[in-house]
């Protein structure tokens, strides 16, 4: 089969081209290649799923996220977050620590988005950043996080051992400055829908579809490189890619480096 080599060139042409230039035109073609990928896997999964009856991979139980603590793509994460699953399974929560930062711990749940504003509000001007403990969740929520991040100039940070997988590095890409510290946990992998009503795979496809074309026009008004979708779109979603420090600044996901971000909490 070709899929491999052809995933292969594709890649190598992406990361090597102008960033402008992909937005416009080269990046829609590896959007409708993914999408024709994870039709193929959508397909598979379902039969396979047919052949197990009860397995939901859904379910809490299953190896799947939220919360995104599965192994990753290509090897395990730098360390264990230090956050118990427990906790960071629960419905995101917001605490408001010295010095004007406000920590955000849980699971991006639907609603967190309008949480996160009337937290914002409430505290008028004295929030200057945000710092992150999260295994991602809904798309939409962490999309619109990030904009309210970014229109009110605040800062993200995600600290020493903490998690920041799936769809929070959307909300992290939303700081104006964005430290991860020393052994920070983040990744990345493809948007999946979670919800209680299955789509077939052609509506899962298309969604799929539309989705990421939003990501990535989003993560380009934030400044983010193109390697940081890529290296999503490229990982199942029921594992992560965990990205390296070299990842971080070379995507323009920080703008501080990880070395002299180690405090960052």
């Amino acid at each position: 089969m070709n899929r491999p080599s052809l995933a292969l060139r594709l890649k190598a042409a992406m990361l090597s081209a102008d960033d402008g230039l992909l937005m416009r035109g080269a990046f829609f073609g590896l959007l409708a290649a993914a999408g024709t990928f994870l039709f193929v896997d959508l397909r598979e999964m379902s039969l396979a799923n047919a052949a197990r009856p009860g397995h939901d991979p859904m379910t809490t139980d299953a190896p799947v996220l939220p919360p995104a603590l599965t192994e990753g793509v290509p090897g395990a994460p730098p360390m264990e977050p230090e956050t118990s699953r427990e906790i960071l399974r629960q419905p995101i929560r917001f605490e408001l620590l010295p010095g004007g930062i406000l920590k955000a711990e849980g699971s991006i749940d639907p609603g967190a988005a309008d949480r996160f504003a009337e937290e914002i509000a409430a505290r008028g001007e004295y929030v200057t950043a945000v710092t992150l403990n999260s295994p991602g969740g809904s798309v939409e929520d962490a999309l619109t996080m990030s904009k309210l991040i970014r229109e009110k100039g605040l800062n993200t940070k995600v600290a020493t051992k903490a998690l920041c997988a799936s769809s929070c590095p959307l909300v992290f890409a939303g700081g104006v400055a964005r430290e991860a510290a020393e052994n920070a946990i983040l990744g990345v992998h493809q948007v999946f829908n979670a919800g209680e009503v299955r789509p077939s795979p052609e509506q899962a496809m298309s969604g799929a579809q539309s989705t990421t074309a939003r990501i990535a026009r989003h993560l380009n008004e934030m400044g983010i490189g193109n390697g940081l979708l890529i290296h999503a779109l490229e990982t199942p979603p029921d594992r992560l890619y965990y990205l390296t420090p070299e990842e971080m600044a070379a995507f323009k996901l920080i703008t501080t480096p990880v070395a002299t971000a180690k405090q960052a909490d």
